[in-house]
């Protein structure tokens, strides 16, 4: 790393808190005292909080404080490690959602089997802005078969430590979540216990994965082939030659509505991400603004411009309140900054489209935008051509007449919002059976660990009764006796345990109940946002 110029900095992962303190402890008496940070799922140890209080009052008048302790916490944490230590000692925690291209050394001193946790925790590193190739160092037992025919697997068949950035995301795309396929690695350690075994098993996991991976792999290079448009571009991470920093979908969204709503009082810098607010709206300081961005690191300056900063709050909620008037979007798809085969194919077409809001009302409350549009030759559009179509750039022209088409967008709108509420039911019920098995699994280790308790002390009452029938001499007899005395009393409290334990079960199945009863008094509204008239050219 010094070769390469690169910092002093190190991020080593590790799967349990216990590891993480001895890992700290062990490297402090080490040589390294002074120069360690830790990263959980709580940041609370006393280090950490006095790393938190220490940020908090040096950003106190800079507005880059959220307001929420956990993510402020991280920030702190991690600006801490940037500036002032040389490793970062991290849990799970820190496998998402945290950018590090400032690190480029990540150390797993344990491997998870899930290949794409692998891939969450180098990407850390190893994403927009880092200016290094990242180093990975793996902790492997060697003298553990199933150990190394996992790193094998992860190493050969998913290419995790070898190749460019994102080469393994093509291989890791095939297997889903990565799930399944580390409760077979699980299956494995479970029930093999010979070398020949862990052989033959992780030989045939081999060989499933190979066809699985082979046929994947040529439907991606066909579709690619055929549709090399936005979307791939963001699947391969390919820098775009007209934006200097890339972002993602929510972001440039976020970014266009800030443009919008603060037209004429800020001077805006794409290129920059950035913008100087010169008349700002009541309550917010003028200066300059930085939008937050998870592809580049956060940039020093006077604020970082986010969802949850009082303007960025400002901004939605007046972007919300705006009138969206029956109007007529003429969308130019040809001077969009990247191809879009989906929209090349609606070049020419006209039509009427409508959003509508359907809120869903159960046990828990779900929001959904849904598209209802169709071409003046009646062709449907699907909700991902409308989305699309709201990513190009449109000119609006006065409002045509609509009345015609009314009928039909309400029957769309009915046929979609009914999809909807159909889908938001199966997956309720998905997770209620989820839920269910969950409690099925819970009840089962509660029944099981108070029976083995009483079955213990069964075998040992009966193992003291035989004792005393034995017994050589009065005294012994008599402590023999009062140890039976405490055990049958231990006995009725451990039968009394069993019922409790079946009492707090039917307790929990009454409430698992309750809530599919709850969920099942689904109340839906919807709310009709705008209807227009649309040409694509």
């Amino acid at each position: 790393m010094e070769k390469m110029g690169a910092s002093r900095k190190a991020l080593i992962f590790t799967e349990s808190r216990r590891t993480q303190e001895y890992l700290k402890a062990f490297l402090e008496a080490n040589g390294f005292a002074g120069r360690i940070v830790l990263f959980n799922g709580s940041n609370t140890d006393p280090e950490s909080s006095a790393i938190f209080e220490k940020w908090l009052r040096d950003n106190a008048a800079t507005g880059r404080i959220s307001g929420s302790k956990t993510a402020d916490r991280r920030s702190a944490i991690i600006e801490h490690f940037r500036d002032s230590v040389d490793i970062m000692l991290a849990t799970e925690a820190a496998a998402e959602g945290v950018n590090l291209q400032f690190c480029s050394l990540v150390v797993n001193y344990d491997l998870p089997w899930n290949p794409q946790r692998i891939e969450q925790r180098i990407g850390r590193c190893h994403r927009y802005g880092q200016k290094h190739d990242v180093v990975v160092i793996n902790f492997l037992n060697e003298r553990n078969d199933a150990d190394r025919r996992v790193y094998e697997l992860l190493t050969e068949k998913f290419n995790l430590f070898s190749g460019v950035f994102g080469a393994s995301d093509e291989v890791l795309g095939t297997i889903e979540t990565g799930v399944d396929f580390e409760r077979r690695i699980l299956r494995i350690y479970q029930e093999c216990r010979t070398a020949g075994e862990i052989e033959a098993a992780f030989a045939a996991l081999q060989a499933e994965m190979e066809q699985t991976i082979a046929s994947r792999m040529t439907e991606t290079r066909r579709t690619l082939l055929e549709h090399f448009d936005e979307d791939v571009h963001t699947r391969l991470k390919v820098r775009l030659d007209q934006t200097r920093h890339h972002l993602d979908r929510f972001s440039r969204l976020f970014w266009a509505v800030t443009r919008t709503v603060l037209h004429g009082q800020a001077r805006f810098d794409d290129k920059d991400l950035s913008f100087d607010l010169h008349a700002p709206p009541t309550g917010i300081p003028q200066g300059r603004y930085h939008l937050i961005s998870k592809n580049r690191e956060n940039v020093e300056g006077a604020y970082l411009y986010r969802l949850s900063h009082p303007l960025g709050e400002l901004v939605l909620s007046t972007a919300l309140r705006h009138a969206t008037p029956e109007a007529t979007l003429r969308f130019d798809i040809s001077g969009h900054p990247t191809r879009s085969a989906m929209m090349e194919a609606l070049k020419g077409e006209s039509g009427v489209l409508a959003l509508e809001r359907l809120t869903i009302t159960s046990f828990d409350t779900e929001e959904h935008l849904l598209f209802s549009a169709f071409t003046d030759a009646g062709a449907p559009l699907d909700q991902e051509q409308c989305e699309k179509l709201f990513l190009c750039r449109a000119e609006i022209g006065p409002a045509e007449s609509l009345a015609t088409f009314s009928g039909r967008l309400t029957a769309e709108t009915e046929r979609h919002a009914a999809a909807a509420v159909s889908r938001a039911l199966e997956t309720g019920n998905r997770h209620f059976q989820e839920e269910r098995d969950r409690l099925d699994k819970w009840a089962d280790d509660l029944i099981c660990s108070a029976e083995k308790e009483l079955k213990d002390t069964k075998a040992r009452l009966k193992l003291l009764s035989r004792q005393a029938r034995q017994a050589a001499t009065t005294a012994e007899q008599v402590e023999l006796q009062r140890q039976i005395v405490e055990l049958e009393k231990k006995q009725r409290r451990q039968r009394q345990q069993v019922f409790d334990v079946e009492d707090q079960i039917i307790d929990k199945r009454n409430s698992l109940i309750a809530r599919l009863e709850q969920q099942m008094k689904q109340k839906t509204t919807r709310e009709r946002l705008f209807t227009v008239r649309w040409t694509v050219v």
